[in-house]
This record gives structure tokens, C-alpha cells and sequence, in this order.
């Protein structure tokens, strides 16, 4: 079960796809009228200045994103003729930013920065309290995340088997053309350090699995990639560009990779020594 955020009384949905959180903002418009969630969505997507920030975040996230037709919403945007469904704005430009999901669960989500700039046409006041409880929610996860950590480090017999598996499990190091690779999303340059390939590719080598990639990580993996986004988010400081900070990336995620795999070694034989 998807976790929610709880903001001044309103309790708002989460979601997560193919490495992207998204929040609902439907649960966002409910805060101002719970009777025209669908109105209010409508008529922010009127607004030019919102069309304008939705293209601009994906042009910075999504390489298959739609330029000409966003063109042309953002022409006729402010104009009383002109009207737009997040779903129609979803299948026009290939936009990944915003999803429709049917159903009684359903409504419209939106990336969290998207959402944000929603709550912040709503209120800023329910804004400021979303990311904060936001802020709180990733807090809560990244202690969970290290706790089951630690717990599943503790239960290694299982996970290794033989050098071929724990050769397997170790990234490869990246070739000049993934290196020279475009990179629209820093979930993807961290993919592409650590597995060598983005999410993209994973569905399409794996079109009959649930889920994404990430979601079939084991315990080293989910290690390695939380160390790589505390990193990246440093490098990004450092105004590192991404061809060097997928190179520098992907060096740590084979060290740390091969660190881990030998201090599992390392126990196995502890606990052999200890049946022995």
C-alpha cells in the first residue's frame, strides 16, 4: 500500500512509477472545493504560466516528450476558447509528469515538483505544510529503508550461491556511447550507473514483470543506490555535468558492489565456521 500524506485534516495519496513519486493532486484540490476536484484541475491547466512550467519540466525530465504540441497548447493558453484535461495533455505531448488513473482510487497525480506548484496555485499555506510533510514521509522511508537494510544483511546464506551469481551481481563498467548517452532524468543516470541500462530498456527487455526494475533490486543494490543518490546530489553541487557524473557513478557503484559482496563472503564462511 501506497503511503499518504496527511496536510491540515486532508489526507493525500501517494504514488510511485517507474521512478518517479508522484502525489495526487486531486487530494490537493479537494482542500479547496472536495466537490469540483476535476474544475479546479481544469482551470489551473488553463493558466499560460502552468502550460509553460509543465513543458519545462519535461523537456528537462523527458526525452520523449512532444515539443510542437506543447507549442501549440502554450499558444492558445490563457485564451477563453481555450480548455485542457490532464489526459489530454498526457497523450498529446507524451508527458510524464502528470498521470489519470481511473477508478475509485483514481484522479489526477502529478510529480512532486508539479505538485507543489499545484498546492501553491490552492494555497500556499497548504503548500508549505505539503512539503514539509512530505520532507517528514521521505525521512520516515529512508529509516526504513536503513533498518531493513541491516535486517537483511543479517540473512545472507541465501542470497549467493556461487561466484557466478556474485559476478553477475557487480555493474559493468559503462562504454563510451552509454557514457555519451543524453540523460533526461537523474533516476535514469542513476539506473544507468548501477544496472547499466535505463528503465526504459528494463521494460522493454521485461515486458511480462511487475513492477520496475528497481523493485526486483536486492539488498546490495538498494545499498549501492542510496549511497549513489546522496553522491549524485553532491556532484550536482559541485556542478559536475552528468557524462562526468555518470562515469564517477558508475566506478562507485562497481567498488561498493564488489565491498559488499566480499563482506557477505566474509559472513557466509563466519556461519559455516560456527555449524561447523
Amino acid at each position: 500500500m501506497k503511503p499518504k500524506l496527511q496536510v491540515l485534516d486532508q489526507e493525500i495519496s501517494t504514488n510511485t512509477k517507474d521512478g518517479i513519486e508522484y502525489i495526487s493532486i486531486t487530494d490537493i484540490a479537494r482542500y479547496k472545493n472536495s466537490e469540483r476536484t476535476d474544475d479546479l484541475i481544469r482551470n489551473w491547466l488553463r493558466n499560460r504560466n502552468t502550460i509553460e512550467f509543465l513543458g519545462i519540466w519535461e523537456q528537462l525530465n523527458n526525452p520523449d516528450f512532444k515539443p510542437v504540441e506543447f507549442d501549440g497548447f502554450r499558444k492558445e493558453a490563457g485564451l477563453n476558447s481555450f480548455t485542457l484535461t490532464p489526459k489530454q495533455w498526457v497523450n498529446k505531448t507524451a508527458a510524464i509528469g502528470l498521470i489519470s488513473k481511473p477508478g475509485r482510487y483514481g484522479g489526477t497525480f502529478a510529480q512532486k515538483d508539479i505538485a507543489f506548484e499545484f498546492a501553491s496555485w490552492i494555497s500556499v499555506e497548504f503548500k508549505l505544510y505539503l512539503i514539509k510533510e512530505f520532507q517528514r514521509l521521505k525521512e520516515q522511508e529512508f529509516q526504513q529503508l536503513g533498518w531493513d537494510i541491516r535486517r537483511n544483511l543479517a540473512k545472507v546464506n541465501y542470497l549467493i550461491h556461487t561466484d557466478a551469481i556474485k559476478e553477475n551481481l557487480i555493474p559493468e563498467s559503462l562504454t563510451v556511447q552509454q557514457i555519451n548517452f543524453v540523460y533526461a532524468s537523474e533516476a535514469d543516470l542513476l539506473n544507468m550507473a548501477l544496472f547499466g541500462v535505463t528503465a526504459k530498456q528494463w521494460r522493454d527487455a521485461n515486458p511480462d514483470i511487475k513492477g520496475n526494475m528497481r523493485d526486483h533490486a536486492n539488498v546490495h543494490q538498494l545499498v549501492c543506490l542510496a549511497n549513489l543518490e546522496s553522491l549524485n546530489a553532491h556532484f550536482i553541487a559541485q556542478g559536475l555535468h552528468q557524462p562526468e557524473r555518470v562515469v564517477q557513478l558508475n566506478e562507485i557503484a562497481i567498488r561498493q558492489m564488489q565491498i559488499l559482496l566480499s563482506n557477505e563472503t566474509a559472513l557466509m564462511l563466519q556461519d559455516e565456521d560456527k555449524d561447523g
